[in-house]
């Protein structure tokens, strides 16, 4: 059996091509083959396969595959198991022979090339590449290409064979023929001008080639593309050429061919990996991407000891003999380690220094931090290519996940390669968040399942010399499942004890930690277990404290060294052999003493390091009530600034908590300090998103600090969060009032020459007072907004103009106005960073105001702007509007069903956000706008939430029940003043003129009119139900008014026209000729 996927995707076998059916068979086998053998939930397929599944997809996915098995395996016995095509938990996997997909088959060829190439046979390097192109019939899976899920493994076989053509080139040139490599070059370059590599190689090609001014034509020709086309200068590596071509440079002369090497080459994959020979050869594929100047992600995952740092290991040795530079960061495993830990291992390999001067303002810091790391890492890749490696991301803090999530745009142009390390079983809800942000990069994602059987003995016969007969073997790979980690471990016990120790050995590796650790000494025993509540990094001092007797610590370590559960690191000096070990002696440790052993390593800390506060900190609130409750808040406190100082806001939420449950412990204390680590809890979790628990915790501040009677820190509370708002309805209506109403009084007792603390409590008020009708919140925004501009304070003035933006919805047709804040707040906040979010701010609502009047590709522009910056400063929330957003673009091109499919996708983004006043009832919604005509009850049971009224009327209709659709119609209440209002005008006007409601279709003509010029509810930026103007076409002939129906349907034309979208045009001359 053979799978061709470098082209249409078939399959034949002896007898010639198989016939797999229709083009949905061919996508479930193209999305297995997509997969590499992994398995894909059947859900996934349904997903994969349709835009908007209709009912019985399941079951057709399931048709689809029982065909392609019989297509597959024409010979398989009726109730005997799939070989090829089979059924796992959940869905299905193609488990295909080595060899049988040609893209496997062309990788392996470019693999063996590469070698032939290091080796010096560049002529047989040349033939085996020629093989590997002769493999190709078209753009790889050329019937699924577009398909996003196709998209990535697409891409990178069609990076390796742009790879293939170069290599090809610099194998005829080491095989000096440099005038027949001139051509094959020109044509590469005809399709792909902007690559800097293959314009130097055509510039040294024609050189050797005795044309030197014609090497520097080319040179000068490279310099004017890449100016005219990407308004960037050529690279180093460019001109470098350039100063040789002119120098005559000893170096460019065609050096002879390196003779072979008289012994065996050394072998591909480093010693110790066995059986990840694809994973490996996917990886180098990858770092071939990268090197062309695509910086590219990796992710590789498995279960703990499944060999991912080994991987990793392997092919950073690889790549250093390819003269790349290796940066590696690892995980945060020591407690107490600092926020963002690995980036500061990595900052220092590329010499990146830790700013003195740091700015107090998180986002500043974050931000500084972040372009430093991206800086160097491109700086670096023009010398040579850059791998990063981000090792054990299941134990890496929020701040460094937050870092990686924003870290790939601003790599462009590098030649990077970022492979990152996780445990599949132990993924955080911030690794998971995180993980769903970079599936964006489509990163080359790779699993490490256990070992065969055949893998399993390969490994273990490479580290005993007692030799394992086959049934020991068996029962190795048995017992761990193919673990590398855990058959090291076994192996390890059966040297020391024998087949019957073998045999006795627990699965878990906790009883195989348990088994080794066991043949120590007991007092070893113990001395190891206070080893681990240090961590997998052991302080030599610390351990000495913590026993007490020097000599047998060092008895214990040497013991330990021995028996390989301690090694010794250079950097950290002893250090548990896996982590795994470390845990498991840790789990085995009882509470009551795990916390008396925290308190006093946290004790020893403090005397040999009183400045390491984050370290003590971590050790006292895990010593929980066994810690003084005023130390441990003292230290956890001053750790929590630190972080913060650091833009750790990730790490300053923990310490903060950690400040509070100290404090809670304590018989007295000042309300003062909780209030403090209240308000920094408050700060850090609105910067990361956890936007409910801020506002919870904001609720208790308040009330807090209003018990207190102190007028200037109750205002300081209620101003504590400076976090903008953009959506016009709120998300607890309770807190709100609660805040305004403790803001009102405040406001009363604060002396009039508190201006700035009156402006941030008119500000509160005006924002929880959003969608309103009464007047109070405007004069609150207007008085702040005079407040802050006679201060000069543009953070305040900030403030004051998001407050205006939220009460700039008390009627229809007011985008202009919100325009021009977005206007200001963009212009205010250029070039400071510390206003970073309220440059996203207005971005957002130039977004939401341009699209409102039909002006998409301004619109656009900001949408990319607000992205851009979320991405850089780490502001998860950004991307959920700009998602809704990119819907409803889709819908105002016409492209419904992609829209709807959108519209799903983005409500997935938003559930869980806590921005409940927005997600409750919007996807419904928006599925109405798309379809005019649809029955709102047609939307498959979607709660419609508050918009439930509005849509009553038109479900009624649509089932024929007028009566009851008129009364619905008369029930509607009054519409909240929010972005959304000119969306209810339109479907309440919808349900009016099919009822004749005269009376009702006047009030909501007058309603509308204002916004005759935009399009109906897109300033909410989700969604829109087109040009105002069409609906009040409608209700003006319902009215019987002739003449203003027709310049409306003119009006709604011009609109449409100016958006771009032709099913509006077309419905308004449709329209307008009825007329």
């Amino acid at each position: 059996m053979r799978l061709r996927v470098l082209g249409p995707v078939t399959a034949e076998d002896d007898a010639g091509p198989l016939d797999l059916k229709g083009p949905r068979h061919r996508a479930v086998l193209a999305r297995l083959l997509v997969a590499r053998g992994r398995a894909v939930p059947l859900h996934r397929l349904v997903d994969d396969l349709w835009d908007d599944a209709p009912d019985g997809a399941a079951g057709a996915v399931q048709t689809f595959v029982g065909a392609l098995r019989k297509a597959l395996e024409p010979d398989r016995l009726p109730r005997t198991p799939p070989r090829l095509l089979v059924t796992v938990a959940g869905g299905y996997a193609l488990r295909t022979d080595p060899g049988a997909v040609d893209a496997d088959r062309f990788e392996a060829a470019v693999a063996r090339a590469t070698d032939l190439l290091d080796d010096g046979r560049p002529d047989d390097a040349r033939a085996e590449l020629d093989e590997a192109l002769a493999l190709w019939r078209g753009p790889a899976y050329a019937d699924v290409a577009d398909q996003p899920w196709a998209r990535a493994e697409a891409g990178r076989l069609e990076e390796t064979r742009l790879l293939v053509l170069h290599r090809r080139a610099e194998a005829g040139l080491a095989g000096g023929d440099p005038a027949a490599v001139v051509p094959e070059l020109e044509a590469l370059l005809a399709e792909h001008p902007l690559r800097e590599d293959t314009w130097a190689l055509l510039a040294l090609a024609r050189y050797r080639a005795g044309r030197q001014g014609d090497a520097l034509a080319t040179l000068r020709h490279a310099r004017t593309v890449l100016l005219r086309e990407l308004g960037v200068d050529p690279g180093p590596g460019l001109r470098q050429l350039e100063a040789d071509v002119l120098a005559q440079a000893a170096h460019l002369s065609r050096s002879s061919p390196r003779p072979p090497s008289p012994v065996e080459p050394a072998p591909r994959w480093a010693p110790g990996l066995v059986g990840r020979d694809d994973e490996l050869t996917a990886l180098t594929a990858a770092a071939a991407t990268a090197a062309g100047g695509r910086p590219q992600l990796a992710l590789v995952s498995g279960a703990a000891g499944a060999g991912k740092t080994a991987l990793v290991t392997a092919l950073a040795d690889r790549l250093r003999t390819g003269a790349w530079t290796v940066a590696w960061g690892a995980g945060p495993e020591v407690p107490g380690a600092p926020p963002a830990w690995p980036w500061t291992q990595l900052g220092a390999q590329l010499g990146v220094a830790n700013d003195p001067a740091a700015p107090a303002d998180p986002a500043t810091a974050r931000f500084r931090r972040h372009r430093a790391l991206a800086d160097a890492l491109v700086a670096a890749s023009q010398r040579a290519p850059v791998l990063v490696v981000l090792d054990d991301l299941h134990w890496a803090d929020e701040d460094t996940l937050a870092l990686l999530g924003t870290l790939l745009p601003d790599l462009t142009g590098g030649r990077v390669l970022v492979v990152g390390t996780y445990r599949a079983t132990d993924v955080s809800p911030g690794l998971t968040e995180t993980l769903g942000r970079l599936a964006r990069a489509e990163p080359l994602r790779l699993y490490l399942g256990g070992l065969t059987e055949r893998q399993t003995a390969e490994l273990v016969a490479g580290l005993t010399d007692r030799g394992l007969s086959d049934a020991d073997v068996r029962l190795v790979h048995a017992r761990s499942a193919g673990n590398p980690f855990l058959a090291r471990e076994l192996v390890r016990l059966y040297d020391s004890g024998g087949p019957a120790a073998l045999r006795t050995v627990p699965a878990g590796v906790r009883d195989v930690v348990r088994q080794r650790v066991g043949q120590l000494p007991e007092v070893a025993r113990t001395q190891l277990r206070q080893a681990a509540v240090q961590g997998q990094d052991v302080d030599l001092e610390v351990l000495a404290g913590q026993v007490g007797d020097e000599e047998a610590v060092l008895a214990t370590v040497e013991s330990a060294l021995l028996a390989g559960l301690l090694v010794e690191d250079g950097r950290h000096g002893l250090r548990f052999e896996h982590a795994l070990v470390q845990e498991a002696l840790y789990a085995d440790v009882p509470r009551v003493r795990r916390t008396r052993w925290h308190a006093t390593v946290a004790t020893l800390v403090e005397q040999l390091r009183p400045d390491d506060a984050p370290t003590i900190a971590h050790h006292l609130l895990r010593a929980e009530d066994q810690a003084p409750p005023g130390r441990t808040a003292h230290h956890a406190r001053e750790a929590a600034r630190r972080a913060e100082r650091r833009a750790a806001l990730h790490e300053a939420a923990t310490l903060w908590r950690g400040v509070l449950g100290a404090l809670d412990r304590l018989p007295d204390t000042d309300p003062r300090e909780r209030l403090e680590a209240r308000t920094g809890l408050v700060r850090a979790l609105a910067v990361t998103g956890d936007l409910r628990r801020a506002r919870q915790e904001r609720a208790v501040a308040v009330q807090a600090a209003d018990q207190l009677g102190d007028p200037a820190l109750t205002a300081a509370v209620v101003g504590s969060s400076d976090v903008p708002a953009i959506w016009t309805t709120n998300d607890d209506e309770a807190l709100s009032a609660q805040l305004v109403e403790v803001a009102e009084r405040t406001l009363t007792a604060l002396p009039a020459d508190r201006r700035a603390e009156r402006a941030r409590l008119l500000v509160t008020i005006a924002l929880e007072r959003r969608a309103d009708a009464g007047p109070r919140g405007d004069q609150a925004a207007r008085e702040a907004e005079r407040i802050a501009r006679g201060l000069g304070d543009p953070g305040l003035l900030a403030l004051a103009l998001d407050a205006r933006f939220l009460q700039s919805t008390q009627r229809a047709g007011l985008a202009p106005e919100r325009a021009r804040i977005g206007e200001e707040l963009v212009a205010l906040t250029r070039g400071d960073d510390s206003l970073t979010t309220f440059a996203v701010l207005g971005h957002l609502v130039l977004l939401q105001s341009r699209c409102a009047l039909g002006d998409l590709t301004a619109a656009d522009r900001h949408a990319g702007a607000a992205d851009a910056l979320a991405d850089r400063h780490g502001l998860p929330v950004v991307g959920v509007f700009t998602d809704w957003y990119a819907a409803l673009r889709l819908a105002v091109s016409g492209r419904t069903d992609e829209a709807r499919a959108a519209y799903r996708t983005a409500a997935v983004g938003l559930a869980g956000t806590g921005m409940t006043g927005l997600e409750h009832g919007l996807l419904p919604l928006a599925l109405l706008s798309l379809d005019p005509g649809l029955d709102p009850t047609a939307v498959g049971g979607l709660d419609w939430g508050p918009h439930e009224p509005w849509a009553r009327p038109l479900a009624l209709l649509r089932r024929g029940d007028r009566a009851g659709a008129a009364a619905a119609l008369d029930g509607v209440p009054e519409s909240p003043r929010d972005l959304l209002l000119e969306v209810r005008c339109c479907l309440a006007a919808r349900a009016a003129v099919e009822l004749g409601d005269r009376a009702r279709m006047a009030q909501l003509y007058d309603q509308l009119l204002p916004a005759a010029d935009e399009l109906a509810g897109a300033g909410s930026g989700p969604l829109t139900v087109g040009p105002a103007a069409l609906h009040l076409a409608g209700l003006a002939a319902g009215l019987g008014r002739a003449a203003d129906a027709a310049a409306h349907h003119r009006q709604a034309l011009a609109v449409a026209e100016r958006a771009g979208a032709a099913h509006w045009a077309s419905a308004a001359r449709a329209a307008r000729a009825a007329g």
